[in-house]
């Protein structure tokens, strides 16, 4: 393996919206002469010495993927590495995989951590496949897009994190393990020797390390289940914030006539609601899933580089110093000219979810609400908006089917609304979120935070919305790392959470 110390500077995310002084930056790269899998296996070993030398000087370490974290999720003050070079994929053979195995193994696909979510979607679609979810934006590594819950609007099929069905994790300096469900076995029993590592296939293991927010080690590679490319047929209109979509939104009735298709579910769905502009109603965005062809035309930007599936963050960031007074007018002024307001515009996932242009500093906090609450919470944020505001800003209400994983914030069954606040980084816009969370909590709304997003968690809150399931995870951890491992992989904002010990 190759490394590249980039000595110590102050760090910051891609949002800019943190800086971090830090140890070091340490690039990691494959080999590039030899066999894919010997190239791959010389990486697990350089790594296992990275975290031999971190626990022999007590240096914190922590796996950065594409930096899109609003969070310090991926921050420390010792050594980050930097993930994005290690990208290999290999092709899974018949041979390799488990007589148990229910689907046919040409959807397998095994990809090394840093392959960011459009490289791969690439990959895929020169098979002729697809990833089943995505994100709003496509820059993320696979390994950081999973271990922070990134999610897209899919109704019926949820995060990025449901592709995986396996997890290689370096676990210590000289232990690293291949993960699958007990429920559902991928690989032959055989497999892992090929990597050196050790079989464990444990439902509750696997569901604790799928989300695993950085603290389950170095998740060196992920095992997809991709599936038949498609297209997604978009629309995005206007439409009144009234009873038929109020119950769209808390039900799932979708027999509202404003809809492209009324009666048919939709594969994805969000209302970004102005709060500025509520008379002349809400953004709502439908898409429904599509046998692939060729006949298409791809979606294009429009002139202010928005695409059909980009969200707030790709223009909030315009809003910066904007001063009270104006912001009603403002707000409506940039998402006029932003918002791309489209009929039957037919895309492939990665086409319709591109590589986001960032513009300006932006904060988003984004949390996971039971359906329920829907109606009730766009109450509070109209209100809070009066009280505490004006929130420079948008609210975003996306639909995704809840997870498994232990400590996935999409954990509301059978569907969790996420709520995305989207704003230009102030102190209101701090203070705003601050106050929503709170009275939240009065109104004994649950709710979780995205954990890739700004949140304000401290262990007291984080047991409210896990519950048993923090339990859950803290013992799937401590199954799985010494705790000399578990040390130099926590930092501040795992401390703060109260996730740094082990169970």
């Amino acid at each position: 393996m190759k490394i590249i110390k980039n000595g110590a500077f102050n760090w910051q995310n891609e949002h800019s919206t943190f800086s971090q002084p830090i140890k070091d930056l340490y690039d990691l790269a494959n080999e590039t002469t030899g066999k894919g899998l010997d190239i791959y296996n010389d990486t697990t070993k350089g790594i296992q010495q990275i975290i031999r030398d971190a626990i022999q000087t007590n240096t914190p370490l922590r796996a950065l993927g594409g930096s899109w974290s609003f969070s310090p999720i991926a921050a420390t003050n010792g050594i980050i590495l930097n993930t994005k070079p290690l990208n290999i994929r290999f092709t899974v053979s018949k041979e390799s995989v488990s007589p148990k195995y229910i689907r046919d193994p040409k959807y397998l696909c095994m990809a090394q951590c840093g392959n960011r979510v459009w490289e791969l979607s690439k990959h895929l679609h020169d098979r002729g496949q697809s990833l089943s979810a995505s994100g709003a934006s496509n820059g993320q590594t696979i390994a950081g897009a999973i271990a922070t819950g990134t999610h897209g609007a899919a109704l019926d099929f949820g995060a990025i994190q449901e592709s995986v069905v396996a997890l290689h994790i370096i676990t210590g300096p000289d232990t690293h393990i291949w993960l699958e469900r007990s429920s559902y076995p991928v690989m032959a029993d055989t497999f892992p020797d090929k990597l050196g590592a050790t079989l464990l296939r444990d439902d509750e293991v696997f569901n604790a390390a799928l989300v695993g927010i950085g603290a389950m080690g170095f998740i060196h590679g992920a095992l997809i289940e991709a599936e038949d490319d498609f297209l997604l047929e978009s629309y995005q209109r206007r439409t009144p914030y009234d009873d038929a979509l109020i119950r769209q939104m808390k039900t799932l009735d979708f027999s509202n006539p404003r809809l492209p298709y009324p009666g048919v579910r939709p594969f994805h769905m969000q209302v970004l609601i102005n709060p500025y502009d509520m008379k002349n109603g809400v953004y709502m965005t439908a898409m429904y899933k599509r046998p692939y062809r060729n006949d298409y035309e791809p979606p294009k930007a429009n002139a202010a580089g928005i695409g059909p599936g980009d969200d707030a963050p790709c223009f909030i960031g315009k809003l910066a110093g904007v001063v009270p007074g104006v912001v009603p007018l403002m707000v409506n002024k940039v998402l006029a000219g932003s918002l791309n307001i489209h009929e039957k515009q037919f895309g492939r996932l990665s086409e319709i979810f591109n590589n986001t242009t960032l513009h300006g500093k932006l904060a988003s906090a984004a949390i996971g609400l039971p359906l329920s609450a829907v109606e009730q919470v766009v109450n509070v944020l109209m209100e809070m908006n009066e009280s505490a505001g004006p929130f420079v800003g948008l609210f975003a209400f996306r639909f995704v089917k809840s997870s498994p994983a232990t400590m996935a914030f999409t954990r509301f069954a059978p569907v969790t609304c996420v709520l995305e606040l989207d704003a230009v980084l102030s102190p209101q816009t701090l203070s705003f979120y601050d106050a929503v969370w709170n009275k939240l909590e009065q109104l004994n709304i649950p709710y979780t935070f995205h954990w890739g997003k700004m949140s304000t968690i401290a262990p007291d809150r984080l047991r409210r919305m896990y519950g048993n399931s923090l339990d859950k995870f803290l013992l799937a951890r401590s199954r799985i790392i010494e705790p000399a491992v578990a040390k130099i992989f926590s930092n501040d904002v795992l401390r703060q959470w109260g996730i740094d010990q082990l169970a």
